[in-house]
């Protein structure tokens, strides 16, 4: 019976992961060989799914209540942006709690303040500032546990399938992004905000069952040395001491910060430049499409390209990521949107999945929770502060500029990011301890 339901779930596979028939070790398909980690990748898949539909029509909805695009710079924000603050809290936590109980009461918290919210947007006058201040402690929630999230996957498969679980969290991720907005666009056209933030509460039970569910041996205990903000800091001393950790995390920094303001303007990009309501299916599916390329970006990684060199990947992937980036702020014609969103989407992911393979290889895991801490903050937690910024920089020049800009900061990484100089084989080096 256990072989039967074992050949079935890999069956169901396939169509995720089509042609990658050898199981080679780092495969997508390997990964999900492993039965803990398949409970808890799809636990956090549908909740992640309820998620994506909360975190884009929550810019849809301040835009349309407002009508700016300074709003919807601060929901983002508030949104995303303790990720930049609150991620070395998480990321110590989850080096030295355990990592699944700090997860469960995490998800239980977004949950109730995720019904709060539904409540907030359904009165016929809804207060901004308790709007923002609720998707404000929902951020910090995600904020506190995020970073062991990310250190708790890999430890549920041998590390020869690590790149392969690496890539299934993009898939998710991105998945999520094109399956949620699609639903929600449909909630939200015809029911209205609150019930998209209300389902949203629902599916964070999937990520608690999925962590019940599954058989998860805590770790050998870290000692971290350091108290006080030092140890706070810790991880940004372990990073500092290996450069192919620090240019990794600064230029995902800058990336974010610059290249990435388009992903939180979205709503207003679409109306200005192809004349799309934000309360519409067709803004729903331009934001899906945009997740559709970047989970095939995730995929890729983990299948076609999952014998090729990740550091010529990144600077491949960033080269294109420029050039559709610049055609994605100029192009004025509706139609054309849509693959461009697709192919844009594939680039972003193709170089994020990349990095997060080589940083994850490169790290032992007693220090995994601090420097997947600092990547939270260079991944999520900067791109908010950069919408934030964004938002106001276009009132004194366009979305248009805005978008051009961060397209050449993408070109000047290309060089920067050159990490095939540090590692030519294209694989890390002795995993760092700190």
């Amino acid at each position: 019976m256990d072989e039967a339901r074992h050949t079935g779930v890999e069956d169901a596979t396939d169509a995720l992961v089509d042609g990658d028939q050898s199981l080679a070790p780092g495969g997508a398909r390997a990964a999900l060989r492993h039965r803990d980690f398949r409970i808890v990748w799809g636990g956090t898949f549908a909740s992640n799914i309820g998620t994506w539909m909360q975190n884009v029509l929550l810019g849809a909805y301040g835009y349309q209540l407002t009508h700016s695009t300074g709003f919807v710079g601060i929901l983002f924000f508030a949104q995303l942006g303790p990720l930049l603050f609150l991620a070395t809290v998480g990321g110590v936590l989850a080096d030295l709690v355990d990592r699944r109980r700090l997860l469960i009461w995490m998800q239980l918290e977004q949950l109730v303040f995720s019904l709060v919210l539904a409540v907030l947007v359904a009165a016929p006058h809804p207060s901004r500032g308790a709007i923002v201040g609720c998707v404000l402690v929902i951020g910090i929630g995600n904020a506190l546990s995020a970073p062991a999230l990310s250190a708790i996957l890999p430890t549920l498969v041998p590390r020869r399938d690590l790149p392969g679980a690496v890539s299934l969290q993009s898939v998710q991720m991105n998945l999520s992004r094109v399956i949620g907005p699609a639903i929600g666009a449909l909630i939200y056209s015809g029911t209205g905000a609150a019930a998209v933030f209300a389902i949203n509460a629902g599916t964070y039970l999937f990520a608690v069952a999925g962590l019940l569910l599954a058989r998860y041996e805590r770790p050998k205990r870290t000692v971290i040395e350091e108290r006080g903000f030092a140890r706070l800091m810790s991880g940004f001393r372990i990073a500092g001491h290996d450069e192919f950790v620090r240019r990794i995390l600064v230029g995902m920094t800058v990336f974010s910060f610059f290249s990435l303001t388009f992903v939180g303007l979205m709503p207003a990009i679409a109306e200005k430049n192809f004349g799309i309501s934000a309360k519409s299916v067709e803004y729903g599916l331009l934001y899906a499409g945009f997740g559709l390329g970047a989970a095939a970006g995730a995929v890729s990684v983990g299948t076609i390209l999952v014998t090729r060199s990740k550091t010529r990947s990144v600077r491949i992937g960033l080269s294109a990521f420029t050039i559709l980036l610049a055609l994605f702020a100029l192009v004025r014609v509706q139609g054309a949107a849509y693959p461009i969103a697709i192919a844009l989407g594939y680039a972003y992911f193709v170089v994020i999945t990349s990095l997060s393979t080589l940083l994850q290889d490169h790290l032992r895991d007693e220090v995994r929770g601090r420097i997947m801490a600092l990547w939270t903050m260079a991944f999520g937690g900067t791109v908010p502060l950069g919408v934030l910024a964004g938002g106001y920089a276009v009132r004194v020049t366009s979305i248009t500029a805005v978008m051009l800009a961060g397209a050449v900061v993408a070109l000047c990484l290309v060089f920067w990011l050159d990490l095939g100089r540090l590692h030519p084989s294209g694989v890390s080096a002795e995993p760092v301890l700190g």
